[in-house]
């Protein structure tokens, strides 16, 4: 098993079937790589949406909710790839986002993730504008070497937003990324997307602050 893709999921259903068709479509070996899903209690019809899968993915659900930090770091301790990629439940991506990012961490052992460019979709998935990762990245569409990510102590479950900045502010403080600019991951923006609340995203841009030192928001 090389690679192991993670989404986590709360009430998404109506996306989640997109997000994993899509990773099932992958041009890449089938026997060399896992979708999991950590359902994180949800309250609307994802488990139904899982089931439909069947035996093609791994599901985990959880019967408490537990914030996205920590169901993510149930995905990557259930994990069995060498390498690990989070998707959200409600983007998808490229057929060949996999292979790409494998290749080259495969061949780039400086490395210790790889992220890739992306494109912001509307709700009919019509494209609304390209962006470089590196310049405006993302928490999703990464592949991370596993033991990479184990030695930086995964993500800190006290975030309930920006938990990739924290995340990518402690992996790089011991690893580098590397962008390829490709655009392989969709990343769908909608009414209901998490950085929309702004009073739980200036709570955790406090919390980020106040961690790293960082200028105040």
């Amino acid at each position: 098993m090389k690679v192991s893709v993670i989404i986590t999921n709360y009430n998404y259903a109506r996306y989640l079937g997109r997000a994993i068709r899509s990773l099932l479509d992958q041009n890449y070996e089938k026997s060399d790589y896992e979708v999991i899903i950590v359902d994180d209690n949800s309250s609307d019809h994802s488990l139904e949406v899982l089931k439909s899968f069947g035996d093609l993915i791994r599901t985990i659900e959880l019967e408490t909710n537990v914030g996205l930090s920590e169901a993510r770091n149930i995905g990557v301790r259930n994990a069995r790839g060498q390498y690990v990629v989070f998707v959200d439940a409600d983007d998808y991506v490229h057929s060949d986002l996999l292979w790409v990012q494998q290749q080259f961490l495969s061949y780039n052992h400086q490395f210790g993730a790889v992220s890739v460019d992306y494109v912001l979709v509307d709700e009919s998935e019509n494209h609304v504008e390209r962006i470089n990762a590196e310049q405006v990245p993302i928490a999703c569409g990464i592949m991370f070497r596993l033991d990479s990510l184990v030695n930086i102590g995964l993500y800190d479950k006290k975030f309930r937003a920006h938990e990739e900045r924290d995340l990518r502010i402690r992996f790089q403080e011991r690893f580098e990324v590397y962008n390829i600019i490709l655009p392989l991951y969709r990343y769908r923006r909608h009414e209901s997307n998490l950085t929309n609340d702004q009073e739980k995203m200036s709570v955790y841009s406090q919390l980020l602050s106040d961690k790293h030192g960082l200028e105040k928001p």
